[in-house]
């Protein structure tokens, strides 16, 4: 059995990545947490892969501390096998705007930047870019003469899963001098774009390769680049015809499971009508509604082509996550064989252990799922509680909250925020401080004739509701460090009726970041609803529709490609 060896700094989910390797082949994988593992490995080692998730800084500092900065640069220069990825790509080059002051391995003298949220190729349409790149985006190839050749397997038609805020943006002149004197220097170079901006998403040289996006997350098309990596076939030709991409995000079509226990004790997808779960018997309520098994339908939806898959808790970890052993292992199980990414959501917050009665941060219970496979954690009525707390501080950081602390050592795009808000009819302006919608048409006025109305948050499943608006709470999460906002709509959920369009506007021209629609969805049609709404909605959720079986994922790509919108198309699933 061939070794691959991982270097561990604690950095986000490498549950997956060890996946991946063994399902690729017969390959065992050793991780390697400090300079004393890399010392003691470093005769055997073959290939290195360099994984990261999160803040530059952090993952800096974590190799600083761990005495890996030099090994790994001494590896590099050695001319041995390594395959950077994500932050692990980042780090190589010389600083990042994301951490000021902080010093990579500078094996390139350039500097990460921002994505520009006022890019033109938005603003024209009067939108804000979504910062962070989420979502699915093709590579293509620069390098002089060799456009025909892909790094490491890599296809200008596939697509890649990226995510990340910062980016080795092409209009840098020392990025400019290197791709002009690639041929000669012996550099390769995979471009993206997003927007009007182009940037590095491959690099290699030699025995060193890395990217920018996430292969193991990037379904088949992404294992091949790792398979290729491991079995040294950089070189492969393969026929295809180079375009440079749009710049526009690819639509992400996300299957969304409701995980909890049944009155028997077993973990079921279920689903409800504005949240109300349980089988009607008559005019009483009956047993909850058992819709599958968690990992088996997950599994299903993304051979169907699902782009990301959430798993929603709403149990709620009525004890605690830390002893809620069979969420974690649908996490476990679900990974092995699912390679895109995985958000979970439900009790991420500061809690007590109930067997030490001792306080555990919010950032350990997020450790918890990042380890066991998840990608991205998503909090919920915790959310609504931070977002109350900083308004009543006006507006200043303590630092100390779940959304701080998850996203400085993880990054923003690891932390997603779910909001369960209701429509509320105002008749005056004056009789709220929250953002108003002000209804036109007449027959959407209020019941007492109301023309104006906002969304108010509710928790606990939509049985707790909360003096604060959705827009408000979105705001206050986006500048702690949320990443991403999942919207749902209890007056649209079960509806089978469309997506909140009204409720999703008001926000998404609001927030600079991510938006996925969720709550309504009906039939496929929908889908290009709200995609074709102009206000930058890039993904969007579907759950009964999918659980009933009345569609499958791949129903709705078809319908969105036949309406002419770009969507990740992944058909042959052998590696």
């Amino acid at each position: 059995m061939t070794k691959v060896h991982i270097i561990d700094v604690e950095s986000g989910n490498l549950r997956s990545l060890n996946n991946s390797i063994e399902y690729i082949g017969d390959y065992e994988v050793v991780y390697i947490r400090n300079r004393d593992d890399f010392s003691t490995l470093d005769k055997e080692i073959t290939h290195l892969i360099f994984p990261g998730v999160g803040n530059f800084g952090h993952f800096v500092r974590e190799l600083i501390k761990r005495d890996l900065m030099e090994p790994v640069k001494r590896y590099v220069n050695e001319g041995r096998k390594l395959m950077g990825i994500c932050v692990g790509l980042q780090s190589l080059f010389s600083e990042s705007e994301e951490s000021e002051g902080i010093c990579g391995m500078s094996l390139l003298d350039v500097k990460l930047t921002k994505f520009d949220t006022s890019d033109p190729t938005f603003k024209t349409r009067g939108l804000l870019k979504s910062v962070p790149h989420i979502g699915w985006n093709t590579v293509h190839s620069l390098t002089p003469s060799k456009s025909d050749r892909c790094l490491y397997g890599m296809n200008t038609q596939d697509k890649y899963y990226f995510v990340h805020s910062y980016a080795a943006k092409v209009d840098t002149p020392r990025i400019q001098n290197l791709i002009s004197k690639a041929e000669d220097s012996g550099w390769r170079f995979g471009l993206s774009k997003y927007g009007s901006e182009t940037f590095v998403a491959a690099i290699s040289k030699g025995s060193f390769f890395a990217t920018q996006f996430h292969p193991e997350k990037s379904g088949v098309a992404g294992l091949r680049v790792i398979k290729a990596f491991l079995e040294d076939s950089a070189d492969e030709i393969i026929n295809t015809t180079s375009s440079t991409p749009s710049g526009l995000p690819s639509r992400r079509i996300i299957a969304c499971l409701d995980v909890r226990t049944n009155d028997q004790g077993d973990l079921v997808v279920t689903k409800g009508d504005q949240y109300d779960v349980r089988e009607k018997s008559g005019s009483s309520d009956g047993s909850v509604r058992n819709l599958g098994k968690p990992v088996e339908l997950a599994l299903k939806y993304y051979e169907q082509g699902a782009d990301e898959i959430t798993f929603l808790n709403i149990t709620s970890f009525r004890d605690s996550p830390l002893t809620d052993l069979p969420m974690l292992e649908v996490l476990r199980q679900a990974a092995k064989n699912i390679f895109v990414p995985l958000t979970v959501g439900g009790g991420i917050k500061d809690m007590k252990d109930p067997v030490s009665q001792e306080m555990v941060p919010a950032l350990k219970v997020a450790e918890l799922y990042f380890a066991s496979g998840a990608d991205k954690v998503s909090l919920g009525s915790e959310a609504v509680t931070i977002a109350e707390q900083y308004y009543q501080a006006d507006k200043i950081k303590s630092g100390s909250t779940a959304i701080e602390q998850i996203s400085h050592c993880f990054g923003n795009q690891a932390v997603v925020i779910s909001i369960d808000p209701k429509r509320k009819f105002v008749g005056s302006l004056t009789e709220t401080s929250m953002q108003c919608i002000e209804i036109s048409d007449p027959s959407k006025f209020g019941p007492n004739g109301e023309k104006y109305c906002y969304y108010q948050v509710t928790s606990q499943g939509g049985r707790k509701l909360h003096e604060i608006g959705a827009l408000e709470v979105c705001l206050a999460c986006e500048d702690l460090g949320a990443g991403e906002i999942l919207l749902n709509s209890i007056d649209h959920d079960g509806s089978n009726k469309g997506f909140n369009l009204e409720l999703l506007r008001q926000v998404k021209e609001n927030v600079s970041i991510p938006v996925i629609a969720s709550s309504g969805a009906g039939c496929p049609s929908h889908f290009a609803e709200v995609f074709e709404m102009d206000c930058g909605i890039d993904a969007a959720l579907g759950a009964g529709m999918f659980h009933r079986g009345d569609y499958k994922v791949a129903d709705v790509k078809k319908y969105l490609l036949s309406q002419g919108m770009d969507v990740r198309s992944e058909m042959d699933m052998s590696i």
